[in-house]
């Protein structure tokens, strides 16, 4: 005869009604989140880069602090003023440098608009004249205004945004005296506040040697294609040698699109397709090489994000934040990564974030590195 355990093991398992409402919770919240990030972008690309401006200074400051003025020694304030005003001539440099090329651009655009358009349209020619007869006809159907308009917009935006920059990096410098106090009363005891001190600093340090790493082998790349136009007597040779270091900073298509831009910008300027191959060539070249042997070589296993994942934060945050949200999807995700390996509920994504399965496989390392900042500290 069957017993009553039969019958209830034949019965289709219902799920808790627990789990059903924090999945909606966790849609609901992620919504929000999302509509928050799109609607106060601006705000939060600034804090975002005023965050990494102030990781990165903040060895400026123990500089800064260890200068001497005969026996006299420079006080913690006037290290940190010393910074901030050191952060906003760079912001201020980079904004004019920026404003200058934008409007080169645009009035080359205006200058270039149809004989750029045959240029390209000519490419297509092998495939017969219909062809390119189509591909003009298309070309011409686009308009430049909306884009320039917008092109205007964004770079009239970069002067508020340093602004604003400069701001929250000078109220991070003041709040960074009682911040280890402030932690320490949030978590309740020392200890918990040094573990999550201790993972900020490994975010800090991972995002900081990746930074000043891709600044340097950016710059060393975009003087390159700054020569080898030069060489080639092109115009627009600086404003594509900017336009190669700001788009190396993104990840694995940066590259690929500055190389495209440049070999299309030099056919346009002379029309010939033998210089246009050859710059698609040596840049193409450069980039290999950088890319894949200097690169590597410098950064070593600082990030060790997932190839998938990159692309896919990218994918993320240029749908957020535009081309801005590209240039800050590394430095987030790394952020991401490090936080969710320390939540036992969020260590899974974390390990799909990571390259080998061992996002934090860097932290006694990093314990060692603060260890040894703080005897040198005691020390001096």
């Amino acid at each position: 005869m069957p017993n009553q355990t039969d019958f209830d093991q034949d019965k289709p398992a219902v799920s808790n009604p627990h789990n059903i409402q924090s999945w909606f919770l966790g849609i609901i919240a992620f919504a929000v989140i999302l509509f928050l990030l799109v609607q106060a972008k601006f705000l939060l690309i600034s804090l975002a880069i005023a965050i990494m401006l102030f990781s990165l200074t903040s060895d400026a400051i123990g500089y800064f602090q260890q200068l001497r003025l005969g026996s006299a020694k420079v006080s913690i304030w006037i290290a940190s003023t010393l910074a901030v005003l050191l952060i906003a001539a760079i912001l201020i440099l980079a904004s004019v440098i920026l404003l200058t090329q934008a409007n080169t651009v645009v009035l080359t655009i205006l200058q270039y608009a149809d004989p750029a358009q045959r240029a390209v349209a000519e490419l297509f020619s092998w495939m017969g004249e219909d062809v390119e007869a189509a591909v003009l006809e298309w070309l011409r159907g686009i308009r430049f205004g909306p884009y320039l308009t917008s092109m205007a917009g964004q770079a009239g935006n970069i002067a508020s945004g340093a602004v604003l920059v400069t701001l929250f990096v000078g109220f991070m410098f003041l709040e960074r005296i009682w911040f280890s106090t402030k932690l320490t009363s949030l978590m309740g005891d020392k200890e918990s506040a040094a573990r999550v001190e201790l993972i900020i600093s490994s975010i800090v340090h991972r995002v900081n040697r990746y930074l000043v790493v891709k600044a340097l082998i950016s710059a060393l790349t975009g003087a390159l294609v700054y020569a080898v136009m030069t060489a080639f007597g092109l115009e627009l040779a600086f404003a594509m040698g900017a336009l190669t270091f700001v788009l190396n900073f993104i990840p694995n298509i940066g590259s690929i699109i500055a190389t495209i831009v440049v070999a299309l910008v030099g056919h346009i300027q002379t029309g010939d397709t033998v210089v246009s191959v050859s710059l698609l060539a040596i840049i193409g070249i450069m980039q290999f090489v950088i890319g894949q042997v200097l690169d590597p070589l410098l950064l070593g296993k600082t990030l060790r994000l997932s190839s998938f994942g990159i692309i896919a934060s990218l994918a993320f945050w240029a749908a957020v934040w535009g081309i801005v949200g590209m240039f800050l999807a590394v430095p987030i995700m790394v952020s991401i990564m490090i936080v969710c390996s320390h939540i036992k509920s969020l260590r899974p994504l974390a390990i799909l974030l990571s390259r080998d399965g061992f996002p934090d496989l860097d932290l006694d390392v990093e314990k060692q590195r603060v260890a040894r900042t703080e005897a040198a500290n005691t020390v001096s």
